[in-house]
């Protein structure tokens, strides 16, 4: 082959080569490309996995790419909070993160950590509300405390959920607060509200704390009561369940809050795109309405105040564990 022709094919091998490489990074910077994953650490059908479904849902238009809701269940959340965690920081994983991210570590569960995380906005919270039989003896939230308060350790039982799972750490926040020990009530794990609500019905425990939403069944069937709710203001969907502080004077909060996150480390671009995306999905109607309509609080926190909010949130509840026992 004559010497310029060899060139000239040389210098087209590597201009076609430098226009695909160009073409190539320009592809990669216009996130996104593909479908989107949004892991949920909890099983299909809760709460979590409810709020997840509604964001992805709105965010979808915007970003022009299916989101798809993931459910990785298991090991009290370590396994879901992980797949977030050590997915690559490119955008194409992304979480919904609960309460959990800041207890698990201080029972020994796993070494994950709200450092581990690229915060995006918290989105919801849903307070802890005192949940006691329609036929209780206890009309109110004071009066439920006094007779705790008058009672020996571990005569009055109490559940809602897993032992070190957030209802727990609520009652045992609640008790610290009132001047009791963290453990004065006997804990009886359950799988979740659900069952935790329906052995108090039949008897097996004396109260049970966890949101007034998942409540709201029984409720509704006159078989239960919420006494009193774990927040700063009521809930517009239960206005008359009364605050904590209003019931019993105790200035006490504690909820199971949920949060947009990804690994990480996430680049600009994406998190440009998302945390204006995140608010306009909070601000929506069909968000709100969808929210209202199950009785979620909504919260919403951007980038640098969920951080916080997290660090603040993991911090006390280091110490309640302490007071519960459940801190290796």
């Amino acid at each position: 082959m004559h010497k310029g022709a060899a060139r000239r094919r040389i210098l087209g091998w590597w201009l076609a080569a430098v226009t695909v490489g160009g073409l190539a990074g320009a592809a990669e910077a216009a996130w996104p490309e593909r479908p989107i994953t949004l892991v949920v650490p909890w099983a299909a059908g809760g709460g979590t996995d409810a709020t997840a479904r509604i964001i992805a849902k709105v965010m979808e238009p915007d970003l022009g790419v299916p989101v798809n809701v993931v459910n990785r269940t298991g090991g009290a959340g370590v396994v879901g909070h992980s797949a977030v965690a050590t997915a690559p920081a490119d955008g194409y994983t992304l979480g919904l993160i609960t309460f959990e991210i800041g207890a698990m570590h201080h029972q020994g569960l796993t070494e994950l950590s709200w450092k581990d995380y690229t915060p995006i906005a918290l989105m919801n919270e849903d307070p802890a509300g005192v949940i006691v039989r329609a036929d209780s003896p206890y009309k109110t939230a004071k009066e439920l405390l006094d007779a705790i308060k008058a009672a020996p350790k571990g005569k009055f039982k109490a559940s809602g959920t897993a032992q070190g799972g957030s209802w727990h750490i609520a009652l045992g926040g609640m008790l610290a607060a009132a001047g009791l020990s963290a453990d004065h009530v006997a804990w009886v794990p359950s799988t979740g509200a659900a069952t935790a609500l329906q052995d108090m019905v039949a008897g097996g425990v004396d109260f049970v704390t966890c949101s007034v939403p998942e409540a709201k069944a029984l409720i509704d069937a006159g078989k239960v009561k919420a006494l009193a709710l774990m927040a700063e203001q009521r809930n517009p969907t239960f206005p008359e369940v009364p605050t904590l502080k209003e019931a019993t004077g105790i200035d006490f909060r504690l909820g199971a809050w949920r949060g947009l996150a990804g690994p990480k480390g996430l680049p600009e671009e994406v998190t440009a795109k998302l945390v204006p995306l995140a608010k306009k999905v909070y601000d929506s109607k069909e968000f709100q309405d969808f929210m209202a309509g199950r009785g979620f609080a909504t919260v919403y926190l951007p980038p640098d105040q969920f951080q916080a909010f997290m660090k603040a949130r993991d911090e006390a509840t280091g110490q309640i564990m302490k007071g519960l026992g459940l801190a290796k």
